[in-house]
């Protein structure tokens, strides 16, 4: 048997840690919705009974919170306590079947089964020899996890975007990459299904767009020199302008598609 392949560095705990900075909790919510789609296609994921969810890597909950009026409870597991407390400000964060954990996938307790397991931009983060062989033990026999992303949809700008945020990133290590080939090479899970949306337009102020930035891996401001943040910002800016609205906000449109990949995580 050929020997596992160790986790690429870029997706460490170091940088895994970082969404716990303040900065990054404060504009988490910048961040793009996900589609109304998306939660559709989660809840047909449900067969089994109880309909309970576990969020693993929950952030601030959009997963957690828009699911649990369409089930029996979900929990919503996240390591910032900053993240938790933004999340149960959010609207549907105080539900009465929605229950915050402050934790670790890989050993915070847990009230299983599950009949479903999220991770929205979440799972590339956890060690996963730990945490898969965890969520197979924790699922109903019908239960998935199901693995959520938002994509960017190449922007006009994109060919531009890239080396920027290679030269400024405080990720060094990192390299392009795909999550769900990594775990499929290590036998860690076993795809049943993909859904993806058609791209939809997300339109933001350029100030807005551009904090956004600082709320992902590699831009936290409490991990940046304050001038290098700036001029980050100021470069963005210049590259982003030509392809604002002429308003007073400047509004940026973005397409955007969301994508789900559900299967069994390590599987027997």
């Amino acid at each position: 048997m050929l020997p596992i392949p160790d986790k690429p560095d870029h997706l460490g705990p170091d940088y895994a840690a970082q969404f716990t900075d303040r900065s990054v909790v404060a504009a988490y919510h910048l961040r793009p919705p996900y589609l109304d789609s998306v939660f559709d296609r989660l809840t047909d994921l449900i067969v089994d009974r109880p309909r309970t969810v576990l969020d693993a890597g929950a952030g601030t909950g959009e997963i957690a919170r828009r699911l649990a009026p369409r089930v029996d409870r979900v929990d919503a597991v996240d390591p910032s306590r900053e993240m938790i407390v933004r999340g149960q400000r959010l609207p549907g964060g105080d539900a009465p079947n929605l229950r915050w954990l402050r934790g670790c996938a890989e050993d915070v307790a847990l009230s299983p089964p599950y009949a479903l397991i999220t991770a929205a931009a979440s799972l590339h983060w956890m060690d996963w020899t730990v945490v898969l062989p965890r969520f197979r033990d924790l699922l109903t026999p019908g239960g998935v996890l199901a693995v959520i992303e938002d994509r960017e949809v190449s922007p006009p700008w994109g060919a531009s975007l890239g080396p920027l945020i290679a030269a400024f990133s405080t990720n060094r290590a990192y390299r392009p990459y795909e999550l769900i080939d990594e775990l499929e090479t290590r036998g860690l899970f076993r795809q049943l299904g993909r859904y993806r949306t058609q791209a939809v337009p997300f339109f933001q102020p350029l100030t807005d767009h551009i904090e956004s930035f600082h709320a992902r891996n590699g831009f936290s401001r409490d991990r940046m020199a304050p001038g290098r943040a700036a001029e980050f910002d100021q470069r963005l800016q210049l590259l982003l302008e030509p392809f604002a609205t002429d308003t007073p906000d400047r509004i940026i449109r973005v397409e955007r598609v969301n994508e789900i990949v559900w299967g069994l995580p390590a599987p027997k």
